[in-house]
């Protein structure tokens, strides 16, 4: 089976990019959030059980899940988010071995899989070899999520406070990217850590 990195960081850390420079370098890249959405789409495996377990009002008219009307909801009341995370978690664990089986068929140098709630998540520490964290600082989180996704600021620090600190993310972290600079400060980290990560994978044989 192929090396695994998990990757992680807060929202708006900067996740996304590094992953996709990753890919630039011919690594192939398995990200839980990718997942999860498919599952929620129109036709996705998730949908019966949630709209048996939530109803229709957090469907979109496509059948679809209605992300913001969940998003509200699960805010509103903790306990609903454990109700749909035991949809959702057994099946995304699932689809994440099926993806990491199928690409370690190529032999990849190592695999790199994008973990959201990787701090979160015992059973994703322990399922990767190495954990890289995109790291910067909460305000600038706050400032990119809300440039991007037009949420406001209250809404954004209320997702921040349901996730992992920013001190427990780097106090699991083997590796540390800094997001501070933009993209052009992250290419020569990624390259260093592809290097890393293919002697690594090398070691472990």
């Amino acid at each position: 089976m192929s090396y695994l990195v998990g990757l992680t960081g807060g929202i708006g850390s900067g996740k996304s990019a590094v992953a996709n420079l990753f890919a630039a370098h011919g690594v192939p890249v398995i990200d839980t959030d990718v997942v999860a959405h498919a599952l929620t789409a129109t036709g996705g495996m998730a949908m019966p059980k949630i709209r048996e377990v939530f109803g229709e009002q957090m469907l979109t008219q496509e059948g679809a899940l209605d992300r913001a009307a969940m998003r509200a909801h699960v805010f509103a009341q903790p306990a609903e988010r454990k109700r749909l995370e035991a949809i959702l978690h057994p099946l995304i664990r699932e689809e994440v071995e099926r993806c990491i089986q199928t690409k370690s068929l190529r032999e990849p140098p190592y695999i790199i899989l994008v973990v959201p709630l990787l701090v979160e998540s015992a059973d994703y520490q322990h399922r990767v070899q190495r954990i890289a964290v995109v790291d910067c600082p909460e305000a600038m989180q706050i400032q990119r999520v809300m440039a991007r996704s037009g949420l406001a600021q209250t809404e954004v620090e209320r997702i921040l406070q349901a996730q992992a600190t920013r001190e427990a993310r780097l106090g699991v972290a083997d590796d540390v990217i800094n997001n501070e600079g933009g993209i052009a400060a992250l290419a020569p980290q990624v390259a260093f850590l592809d290097q890393k990560y293919r002697h690594l994978a090398r070691q472990a044989g």
